[in-house]
């Protein structure tokens, strides 16, 4: 395979050249490629050699790299670069001019269609140059002092960084067709803008929520003589704090009052709610998790804190957990699509970069295969064959990687103590040890050179890593260098423990997956930081005081600090205050766009390669669901060891002793289980005829292994105990072998009439004649008499699913059958407590009680099952637990409540009411516990009580609660048993994951993707080591400075006191900063340092949380020199960039292959998504066009045109648009808004009156849409009444301004309703919060949990930076807001380093209530463990449910197998046929609906339409259908359900399907049997007549022959005679009538009167004649017949009958053809005779 995919690939790479060489045609499509050389003529031979393609890149670097080095404050640095960079410029003008002038000249300017103005690249290069002459010309004014060097015309020199697009396009080479590349990059672009605007449409709805909430907080504590007009810092509260002026918020302590601050936007902050604008700027920066928190402080200080709270929480979970994830799901589905098309650029999935030598299967000298390189067993380079044996044999293997590991964790034990002389002989002892250990790895590398020769060393990937850290650390151990730079070789030898490690070797290799792939995205991600870089550079290098753009490696460090997300916010606001006041919008919506792109796009695509490379490929994910299937089917048979303990005791049956016999003889006991089969005669087997077949084959229905003997007697004993040992042999060798026999045990097999086992034989074998491609292997079966059979049975994959499904059912019955068998053998099995009787009454009633639950399915009075569509997710929920849990679930939740009220001050032993619910959660837990004990057991049986982690858990927090109690400890000192057991006493809302069924699953979910988790911790960790090895030989030791400026790098004067300056507000208002006196200390900086290696893992950590990196890295650059910055930016971009996303990839991996979804293919996929739709789409009940009235016509058809619904979307806009100021009372703004509102309140009234009479109420009533519509107009009304009253009165326009916004607010929900897009997106995360709910509940008790230990831990901890009166946990609603913010990563790490503080910065005292310090070892545990647990697990599953459901709704029309279209399609056409809008319509009015579909949904009327029609009855026995029955029949229908469904569920659609065929089979034929029967009677009844008819023939042709002699009798007479003989004869014919009508009567009388015919040989006719009489006789009189021809009383009709021998005739014939008649009676009556 790997041949011919390479030589396919060679042909295609060949083709590809030959077709770029040639010239286009116009019937081939040219291919996208991004080389500019290609496209060239040919008289441009020079450009296209390589010198001239090298001269051109490295003119374009060297114009970039001269952009990057033009700024003022770098020339200030560096002078002679504005001379350098000139010059470069110049060059590169003139070389890039040339180039330029060259194509013009040979391709033309603007004529023809490869002239240099028609390619887009041209036009590109030519903007480059001209920026590059304006450039020079700003440059050159510059020098000459022209124009000032800190001016505002560098913005010219901005566009120039993307000079380095035409570096790298040379390598962009995408051969695709330019369709294909167009279309995806439509079809992204288009997801991408639709999924913007719906996070834009949540941004506009928080961003006028934040205005009428909050407005403009400016009211702050200051002195109370303090001038309002000027401010100064010292006038402010230290620090500065938010206040509100009235009962609400916080108040101003004594001697400061709260004032309104008014001072200009750019002095006090851009963040804020005053208008739209500046709340819009606020909403993104918090959606983004910066800063957020400290808004949420400053509306707490300032107005009621439920407003806060409920705006900011909400905006968290909804902006920036879920919309936001949204982004993912739109990046990874695109890239999914990129990914097909471009697999042969980046590799196959799953490959690894390094392709070795090819390996083959050997045999080795105990008979073993093993797979070893083609050249492994030759002799390589000057060594003897035995060196070689050596260096790759297991144990030299092992030895090497002991030193590696002893090299590891001797280097971690390097510790800086700060003392001089004992770091400078620790600095000795590790160099001499790091000698000796580099000498091993240097022999190593040495030895297997000697041994395999250079070329073959050097060949693996592996043995270059090798050499190249062999090489690195010699050079690091010359004493000079060492720990310098090449330290970093020293460190990476940890990575050769990964290479130990198979498991992690594969891990690696496949998250990885081809370097091509992640090493291109990296690529891409760099380029794009250098050119955004230096364009933020030009765009705001002259701005005076801005550091953060003044030289090149600080912007790109800004922009880095954009791209991690950390602290961006704070480059924004500065780049905002040192800019130009009314170019600070600008400014804004520069970041937010590039934090936008280069956060949700960039970010995401490292998330959707590492999902790429979990991926498998189609075929491996069928294969999967086989394996999967058949792992699942063999489960575990053993009996847990718990019960299996009873095995080890001998059998003790329950025996029972016979009474009342009538003879005289003693029998023996016999066992009771024995005679319990006949104590009930229903419970005697009987011999089903089906079983007593001969041959086990598919008729014969297995349901265990042993059927049960049957006792018959007499003759018939023998023969009947052998057919059975026979049966179970068969069994056992199907069981064993080849079970293409097996049939699945169903309850009603044994039920089935004959006819129904035929059709399903029937069935079995179409099945067969379907799937099987060869011919099927014969199975032996075991005949009666000895004989081996050979049945020939269907193919082995057509069974495969089956005998899964057999072997589960098997294992599952061999289990219950050891718990039988021991029930039967050990009295005390199955027994509670072994003591209470198994079948004992009051065991019987404890089962009752306990598993009492609601019924879901109730029936009705007449055994039906009830249908609860309108309350069945209610009646669902009631019936999710037993009674007996939902008790338990309300205790455990109204004890979880009474514990939130505990506080170190609020305990439970001073607090009867706390010491009420504590007893009513022990008493009722106890109760629990016994009664489930005595139903089910504790420990020894099947259903016991401790029978996995959650039984235990249960009996833990029980027992936890009772000792505590008990015990009620009135002295806790910290760090006690009395504290941890008030700690594991916090673990009570846990019983919830315990008593809820998908919170257990919930928890299963996460543990099952346990080990890819836990591998990615391990890299991770890994990762942390080497740069925190690195970090303390480099950066350890040298961080200690002393906290005076004066004296900071002086050790020796660092003592005594100084003045510090100390931080009172963000606002830039005048004054100096107040000073306070401290002493002067030489130490490391407060929260981290490198002194040995667990202080740098802990810092690390933080790094690699994002939280404080900026810290550390400001700090390492200030103590040791900017170049070790690249440390800790190296580390941030590996870490996040890659390792973080790890987990992200993993656990939407997870959680897919644990919902199902992760092995499905495509098409699975896509029928999984359609199956939602499905189940998600409702009729639209729309009434239909009133034909009858022409004025409600009229308005109808106002209404459902587009424009009318447009311009509705527009006026919710423009009302909106009215919120753009707080409306406050008694302000002439809010007024005038009112009033426009309330004009907007009418339109909208306006516009449901005209659906109404369109629509009709009931009409408009049934949309859901509407009733909303309604319900907010008729609040807009009763709002226009409120503001109306509320003219005069004050204290009620407040609420009246609350009520309108809010109306107004409401009716901007329905802009989602009117728009596809956002109806879509919008039931993404509708949908997706529902099916997170459990996930999101479980957060929340786990919050709770933490918030419960965190008071008990931290709750009296004295405040830090950090905690202070709004962030602690003194209470449990302040713990969990604090959660909730470390959930967000705000300061996280400041906060757990003010957890640990010790003494002496602190009191310790006799209970932890009466302490204020914390405890380091627990801080780190318990943050620590937090964070991780939330924010890189249990958030990432609402990413992986928000991508689950995007595909649901957001899926492509091209892609999708059934479209919103079709079935919007299908909607409008039941909407047609359901005239009652009730979503049912009867049986047979489904055959006009399947006829009016088209697209898609078409049906067949050959083919399919009976069969459907057939299904829709079969399935709803003939009863109304509803919606999504035809529905999901259609889809059924119209799709490939040989590739769209799953194994299970295709068995049993191809089995209904055959039924079907099979039916309507039947049907047809029954149908064509009666028409045949008709036909057959029809037949008859001609035979009988024609009985009569020959019975009659002589007579008949007699009187016929009569009539012809008379007529020509008669034409005779008229040629001869005369005028008066005529006339006679005339008068003697009508005296002749009555042989005439005789005969006529008699052929009138007849049914079928054939005449040979000349015309119409070749049709079949019936000739029908009247039977009227159209003579009158009379008595006595001579009868007149009217003359009427023959022909008037015949009429011809078509007829498909063929087995008349009488043809019908023509009626010309009988009138013209007298003798024809005559002579063809008498040939009719010679052949009768």
């Amino acid at each position: 395979m790997a041949a011919t995919a390479s030589s396919a690939g060679a042909a295609i790479s060949s083709m590809i050249t030959l077709m770029r060489k040639q010239s286009f045609r116009s019937d081939f499509v040219p291919l996208m490629d991004y080389s500019q050389e290609d496209s060239t003529g040919g008289n441009l031979e020079w450009t296209n050699k390589p010198f001239a393609k090298d001269l051109f890149r490295l003119t374009g670097l060297l114009s970039f790299i001269s952009t990057c080095m033009n700024t003022p404050k770098t020339f200030e640095y560096h002078p002679s670069l504005q001379y350098a960079t000139f010059i470069i410029d110049i060059t590169c003008a003139i070389i890039l001019t040339i180039e330029a002038a060259t194509k013009m000249k040979t391709r033309g300017v603007l004529v023809g269609d490869s002239s240099y103005l028609h390619d887009r690249w041209n036009h590109f290069d030519a903007i480059m140059v001209l920026n590059i002459y304006f450039s020079i010309i700003l440059q050159a004014f510059e020098l000459i002092g022209i124009i000032n060097k800190y001016s505002y015309f560098t913005i010219i020199r901005a566009p120039r960084p993307f000079i380095l697009i035409k570096v790298l396009k040379t390598y962009l080479k995408f051969e695709l067709p330019k369709s294909q590349i167009k279309s995806i990059l439509q079809r992204s672009s288009s997801q991408i803008y639709n999924v913007t605007v719906f996070f834009l449409f949540f941004m506009s709805l928080y961003a006028i929520l934040g205005v009428q909430f909050f407005g403009s907080l400016t009211f702050h504590c200051v002195r109370t003589d303090t001038n309002p007009n000027n401010v100064t810092k010292s006038d402010l509260m230290i620090p500065d704090t938010y206040c509100s002026p009235t009962k609400d918020g916080f108040h101003c302590p004594k001697n400061f009052h709260c004032e309104k601050i008014e001072i200009q936007r750019n002095l006090r902050g851009y963040n804020g709610f005053d208008e739209l604008a500046t709340s819009f700027f606020s909403v993104y920066e918090s959606a983004s998790q910066e800063g957020w928190v400290f808004l949420m402080y400053r509306a707490i200080d300032s107005l009621p804190s439920w407003r806060a709270f409920f705006y900011f929480i909400t905006l968290i979970f909804f902006l920036a957990w879920l919309v936001k994830n949204v982004f993912i799901a739109v990046i990874i589905e695109t890239f999914a699509e990129i990914r097909v098309q471009f697999q042969q650029m980046w590799g196959s999935r799953g490959a690894t970069s390094d392709v070795e030598a090819t390996k083959v299967l050997q045999k080795t000298d105990d008979n073993t295969l093993r797979l070893v390189n083609i050249d492994e067993s030759k002799k390589k380079g000057v060594a003897p064959a035995i060196f070689l044996k050596i260096a790759q044999s297991p144990v030299f293997t092992t030895i090497l990687m002991v030193v590696v590991l002893a090299n590891t964790v001797f280097t971690a034990t390097i510790k800086h103590t700060h003392n001089e002389e004992m770091d400078k002989r620790n600095l000795k002892l590790y160099h001499k040890i790091e000698l000796l250990f580099t000498l091993i790895f240097d022999l190593e590398a040495l030895f297997k050179i000697f041994a395999m020769g250079f070329k073959n060393y050097i060949r693996r990937s592996i043995f270059k890593f090798e050499f190249m850290l062999a090489v690195g650390t010699t050079i690091h151990c010359y004493p000079k260098l060492y720990r310098s730079a090449f330290t970093y070789f020293q460190v990476l030898r940890v990575a050769r423990l990964l290479k130990s490690s198979p498991l992690l070797e594969d891990f690696l290799n496949k998250i990885f997956g081809p370097g091509k792939k992640l090493g291109s995205l990296i690529l891409f991600t760099m380029c794009l930081l250098l050119i955004t870089s230096s364009i933020s550079m030009q765009l705001f290098c002259f701005i005076q005081g801005l550091k953060q753009f003044e030289t090149f490696p600080r912007a790109f460090m800004s922009m880095f600090q954009v791209l991690t997300q950390k602290g961006w916010v704070d480059v924004m606001h500065y780049t905002m205050l040192y800019s130009i006041q009314d170019l600070a919008p600008f400014v804004a919506i520069y970041f937010i766009v590039y934090h936008l792109a280069i956060n949700l796009i960039v970010l995401s695509l490292f998330v959707a390669v590492i999902l790429d490379n979990l991926e498998l490929d189609e075929d491996v994910k069928m294969i999967k669901q086989l394996k999967t299937r058949e792992a699942s089917a063999e489960t575990q048979q053993k009996l847990p060891w718990r019960l299996r303990v009873f095995e080890r005791f001998p059998d003790h049956p329950q025996m029972i002793e016979l009474s009342r016999l009538p003879h005289e003889f003693m029998i023996p006991k016999i066992r009771d289980s024995f005679m319990r089969q006949f104590l009930n005669q229903d419970d005697i087997y009987t011999y089903p005829a089906e079983l007593s077949m001969n041959i086990y084959n598919k008729k014969h229905t297995v349901r265990t292994l042993h059927l049960p003997e049957y006792r018959p007697t007499g003759e018939t004993m023998k023969r009947t105990a052998v057919t059975n040992i026979i049966r179970n042999a068969t069994n056992q060798r199907l069981l064993s072998g080849d079970a293409s026999q097996v049939h699945l045990a169903s309850i009603a097999d044994n039920k089935l009439s004959i006819f129904a086992q035929q059709n399903k034989i029937r069935l079995d074998r179409k099945n067969s004649m379907r799937r099987s491609g060869y011919r099927p292997k014969p199975v032996h079966v075991l005949r009666e008499n000895g004989d081996v059979g050979a049945l020939h049975g269907r193919n082995q994959d057509d069974y495969d699913i089956k005998v899964f499904q057999y072997r589960k059912q098997q294992a599952e019955l061999k289990r219950n059958q050891q718990e039988e068998d021991l029930r039967e053998n050990h009295p005390y099995f199955d027994t509670p407590l072994f003591a209470i009787a198994r079948e004992s009454n009051f065991r019987k009633f404890c089962q009752l009680l306990v598993e009492a639950r609601y019924n879901v399915n109730a029936k009705d009075r007449l055994g039906q099952e009830s249908k609860m569509s309108r309350y069945k997710q209610a009646h669902k929920f009631l019936g999710l637990v037993t009674y007996l849990d939902w008790i338990m679930i309300v205790v455990t939740v109204f004890s979880a409540v009474s514990m939130s009220f505990e506080t170190p001050s609020n305990r439970v032993v001073d607090k009867p009411f706390l010491q009420v619910a504590e007893y009513v959660f022990v008493i009722f837990m106890s109760v629990e516990l016994t009664l489930k004990v005595f139903a089910h057991g504790l420990f020894f049986t099947p259903k016991a009580l401790i029978r996995d982690i959650g039984g235990a858990t249960d009996v833990a927090v029980f027992f936890v609660g009772l000792i505590f109690l008990c015990w009620l400890p009135r002295n806790v000192p910290a760090n006690s048993v009395a504290q941890f057991l008030m700690l594991l006493r916090s673990t009570r809302p846990l019983r919830i994951f315990i008593l809820v069924p998908d919170m257990r699953k919930v928890v299963y979910e996460v543990c099952r993707g346990f080990k890819e988790i836990l591998l990615v911790s391990i890299l991770l960790v890994v990762l942390m080591f080497i740069f925190a090895i690195f970090g303390v030989q480099i950066i350890g030791g040298r961080l200690a400075r002393c906290n005076d400026r004066d004296y900071y790098n002086n050790r020796t004067l660092c003592h005594g006191t100084f003045m510090r300056e100390l931080y009172v507000s963000k606002m830039n208002v005048g004054g100096a900063d107040p000073v306070m006196l401290v002493p002067r200390v030489w130490a490391n900086p407060q929260n981290f340092n490198f002194d040995y290696i667990g202080s740098a893992m802990l810092a690390l950590f933080e790094v690699l949380s994002l939280e404080g990196w900026l810290e550390i890295r400001d700090i390492i650059m200030d103590r040791m020199g900017p170049q070790h910055a690249i440390f800790v930016h190296i580390f941030v971009f590996i870490g996040t960039l890659i390792g973080l996303t790890l987990f992200v990839g993993v656990v939407i991996a997870n959680y897919s292959e644990n919902k199902g979804t992760a092995l499905l293919t495509v098409d699975q996929r896509r029928w999984m998504d359609l199956k939602g739709r499905i189940k998600l789409a409702q009729p639209l009940r729309t009434p239909p066009r009133p034909e009858n009235n022409k004025f409600r016509s009229y308005v109808f058809d106002i209404t459902q045109t587009k424009l009318f619904k447009k311009s509705s979307a527009v006026l919710v806009l423009f009302n909106c648009a009215l919120l753009y100021k707080p409306w406050k009372a008694n302000e002439k703004i809010t007024q005038i808004s009112a009033l426009i509102s309330s004009l907007f309140t009418f339109l909208f009234l306006v516009e449901a009156v005209m659906k109404c009479i369109a629509l009709g109420f009931a009409g408009y009533w049934q949309s859901r849409r509407n009733r909303f519509d309604l319900l907010v107009t008729i609040l807009g009304i009763g709002w226009i009444v409120l503001n109306f009253i509320s003219i005069s009165k004050v204290e009620l326009q407040e609420f009246s301004n609350t009520f309108g916004f809010t109306v107004i607010i409401l009716r901007f929900f329905t802009i989602a309703g009117k728009h596809a897009t956002l109806k879509m997106l919008m039931l993404t995360i509708i949908v997706s919060f529902f099916k997170s709910f459990f996930i999101i509940l479980g957060m929340f008790l786990l919050m709770l949990v933490y918030a419960f230990a965190g008071v008990i831990l931290f709750g009296c901890v004295k405040f830090g930076p950090e905690l202070g009166r709004h962030a602690n946990f003194k209470t449990v609603p302040n713990a969990i807001v604090l959660l909730m913010r470390i959930v967000t990563g705000e300061d996280w790490n400041k906060i757990m380093h003010d957890c640990m503080v010790v003494p002496p910065r602190c009191t310790r005292g006799g209970s932890y209530w009466e302490s204020d310090c914390g405890n380091s070892t627990a801080s780190i545990l318990y943050f620590c463990s937090f964070y991780i647990i939330i924010t890189y697990i249990v958030l990432n599953l609402l990413v992986a449910i928000i991508m689950e459901n995007f595909s649901l709704f957001y899926s492509n029309e091209e892609d999708a197998l059934l479209s919103y279209t079709d079935i919007r399609h299908f909607q409008t056409v039941w909407n047609m046929i359901d005239t009652g809008r009730k979503g049912i319509i009867p049986a047979r009015r489904v055959k006009f609906l399947l006829r009016l579909l088209r697209g898609r949904l078409e049906v067949d009327a050959e083919k399919l339409y009976k069969h459907m029609c057939y299904e829709i009855e079969k399935l709803n026995n003939g009863n109304d259908v509803t919606f999504h029955d035809v529905l999901n029949m259609l889809a059924y229908r119209s799709v490939d359900i040989r590739k769209s469904l799953q194994f299970e569920e295709l068995l049993a659609r191809e089995e209904l399907e055959y039924l079907i065929e099979e039916e309507v089979a039947k049907l047809t034929i029954r149908n064509w049997l009666n028409k045949c029967l008709k036909r057959i009677k029809a037949k008859d009844q001609t035979n009988v007549i024609k009985n009569l008819q020959r019975s009659n023939e002589l007579a008949f042709f007699r009187e016929a022959q009569a009539i012809t002699t008379s007529e020509s009798l008669k034409k005779t007479i008229d040629h001869v005679g005369c005028e008066d003989e005529r006339r006679t004869k005339t008068l003697d014919d009508r005296q002749q009538p009555t042989q005439k009508d005789v005969v006529k009567k008699k052929l009138d009388r007849t049914t079928t009167l054939p005449t040979p015919s000349n015309e119409f040989n070749n049709l079949n006719y019936r000739a029908q004649a009247g039977i009227r009489d159209t003579t009158t006789e009379s008595k006595g009189a001579t009868r007149r017949p009217v003359q009427q021809p023959v022909q008037q009383n015949i009429s011809l009709t078509l007829s498909s009958d063929e087995s008349y021998p009488w043809r019908s005739w023509q009626t010309s014939n009988f009138n013209h053809g007298q003798k024809d008649v005559e002579s063809w009676w008498a040939n009719q009556f010679q052949m009768s005779s």
